[in-house]
């Protein structure tokens, strides 16, 4: 009998030995693994950024350029009021946030924009912008009206193009 419990005790002993952790090998090879697979994500994870920033800098020259659409739409019918000789465009972003009065002695306003949005390539709300007798490659604003806007970014997209001509 005391044969047998030595017996199933040495068993027990060599079992409890070789589950007690991982060999050296072993931690190396799992950790191999690991880095691969960390590095196989890491440009994966850059590129779904810069999409999802594209998206974004797309859908915000989208809005701006709707709203300064809808101011020009709304001067031209002569629903609100606007100065003169600036060809019924806005005369900067801000009015289109601020609102415009709708006509004479209401201070009711229309406003076009809830806020100028941020540009995401360069963190901040400074977007270029060009008025009606800007060339379309102009680079400065001539400081009358808004007709377009574009990013104040300098790099390039990934469709080739910078961000300032999207």
């Amino acid at each position: 009998m005391q044969g047998a419990s030595m017996k199933t005790q040495l068993v027990k002993s060599t079992q409890r030995k070789s589950q007690e952790g991982m060999t050296l090998i072993e931690l190396i090879i799992a950790c191999a693994i690991l880095m691969i697979l960390a590095g196989a994500a890491l440009p994966i994870a850059r590129h779904q950024i810069k999409y999802q920033q594209e998206a974004e800098l797309r859908h915000d020259l989208r809005e701006m350029k709707d709203a300064i659409d809808r101011y020009k739409d709304a001067a031209d019918k002569n629903l609100i009021r606007v100065e003169v000789g600036n060809e019924n465009y806005p005369p900067d972003l801000e009015t289109l946030v601020n609102g415009v009065n709708v006509g004479a002695g209401s201070d009711k306003k229309v406003r076009f924009l809830r806020a100028i949005p941020v540009d995401p390539m360069t963190g901040q709300p400074d977007w270029q912008k060009r008025c009606v007798t800007d060339d379309p490659d102009s680079t400065s604003w001539c400081g009358k009206n808004v007709f377009d806007v574009y990013s104040n970014s300098h790099a390039t997209g990934s469709d080739g193009r910078p961000y300032s001509e999207w």
